[in-house]
């Protein structure tokens, strides 16, 4: 088989998963507004528990699906996991106004089938492009992120655009009946999506090797002596670098996932968004969407390849580095893009860029620092740094609005993790292998 099909399979894949970074599109009409209100009336910490229970479902998932997909075929681990979230969202459009039934459907069984079947194309991925992992990585993963533009764009599109949304207000209101047909629509996207790229996702013979594919540098030898010994799950959480290899993807994932649930909320809030800053309320809807619909997604696809790419160029160490330095000023820096819709739709962009990286880069770092055999189940213990940081992220955004405080109570501490982590990526070190 051609190896690029597999990236195809991927791409196919991931951008029905990235149906969990499009959530911003249906939060306004969840909580309602005061100039459209809404049959749901979720609190902000409500629409973003659900958006938190995916992203925690979803990577306690991935440490199941990264372990069951060595024992059966992956493809079939894939397919689960579209069966899940096409469910999940279909489950969804029945379940009217029930917060609880909102965070069952898609908040439980949609987050468990994205993890079932995210971790397959990297896993299989990696096994056919072992001399280009960074730039794999950043391809299977970058529909994940060119998902949520084309879900939240249809959904709902910013009104200068002149496109009707599937979401739309009716007589002034944004009814059940509307809201939960596009769950329903979506539900039966995902599922077709999935299956279909699930077709390619098998893995290389044994033993398969690119031509012309050296295997190990002779820098890599002396701190890998022997590559044979890939670690195992249990080796692997006896070495201080797994700690920190979590707690840096922890730190990036919490910062990133709390500006993508929570961008158009910061924009169209009262006090810190545009209206605080003398625009009009039509104008701050339209630039938290292109925001959150446009700028946001397109750069955290784009991250995700370039990201990759540079890893392969300059090393994982010295990417993830350059990458949270980045992420921190940025993060920083969001809180006062609100004065002007371009600077705003800029930092907003640079910030899903960053993020982007994260998904791309932590995947190769995990190769590089436990070997390949096993990358499947020992990535699926390194995501779980995603659902930790996924679940404290949103949800402290979300308590901040409710609270009525500023948001920089949430962007500087965010900002701070982000200084932390650059620093721990310049100093850690590969491990040594044991001896066996």
């Amino acid at each position: 088989m051609n190896r690029w099909t597999v990236v195809v399979g991927a791409i196919m894949i991931q951008l029905a998963l990235g149906a969990i970074y499009a959530w911003s599109a249906f939060t306004t009409p969840l909580q309602g507004t005061a100039t459209n209100p809404s049959h749901y009336s979720f609190s902000k910490t409500e629409t973003q528990a659900i958006f938190s229970a995916g992203l925690a479902t979803f990577a306690l998932v991935m440490i199941l699906a990264g372990r069951l997909q060595q024992k059966i075929a992956p493809r079939t681990v894939a397919v689960l996991g579209g069966i899940l979230l096409g469910a999940g969202y279909v489950s969804a459009g029945f379940t009217g106004a029930s917060f609880i039934g909102k965070l069952l459907t898609i908040g439980i069984v949609g987050g468990a089938g994205i993890g079932f079947a995210y971790v397959v194309p990297i896993a299989v991925g990696v096994r056919w492009f072992p001399d280009k992992k960074g730039l794999l990585s950043g391809l299977a993963v970058a529909g994940f992120g060119f998902g949520a533009l084309i879900w939240i764009m249809l959904a709902s599109p910013p009104a200068i655009l002149g496109i009707r949304g599937l979401i739309n207000v009716q007589n002034g209101v944004y009814t059940i009946a509307n809201v939960d047909r596009v769950f329903t629509i979506y539900g039966i996207i995902f599922l077709v999506l999935i299956v279909l790229g699930s077709l390619v996702m098998t893995n290389p013979p044994e033993g398969f090797k690119p031509p012309g594919y050296a295997p190990l540098s002779s820098e890599d030898k002396k701190s890998r002596p022997k590559e044979s010994s890939d670690y195992s799950s249990g080796d692997m959480l006896r070495t201080w670098q797994f700690y920190a290899i979590w707690s840096m993807f922890m730190f990036g994932t919490l910062t990133g996932l709390m500006v993508i649930g929570n961008v158009q909320n910061f924009a169209k809030d009262l006090n810190y968004g545009f209206q605080g800053h003398g625009f009009t309320a039509t104008q701050a809807s339209d630039f938290a969407v292109i925001g959150a619909a446009i700028c946001l997604p397109i750069l955290n696809g784009i991250g995700r390849i370039v990201w990759g790419t540079s890893s392969d160029k300059i090393g994982t160490k010295r990417a993830l580095m350059f990458m949270f330095l980045l992420q921190g000023i940025m993060t920083l820096t969001f809180f006062f893009t609100t004065v002007n819709e371009y600077l705003f739709y800029l930092v907003g962009a640079l910030i899903g860029f960053n993020f982007g990286g994260n998904l791309a880069l932590f995947p190769p770092t995990t190769a590089d620092f436990f070997g390949n055999k096993n990358l499947g189940a020992n990535y699926g213990l390194v995501f779980t740094a995603y659902g930790v940081g996924g679940s404290i992220g949103p949800i402290l955004a979300g308590m901040v609005q409710d609270f009525n405080l500023s948001f920089l109570y949430a962007f500087i501490p965010a900002s701070l993790l982000c200084f932390l982590a650059a620093i721990m990526a310049f100093v850690i070190r590969t491990p040594r292998m044991r001896e066996d």
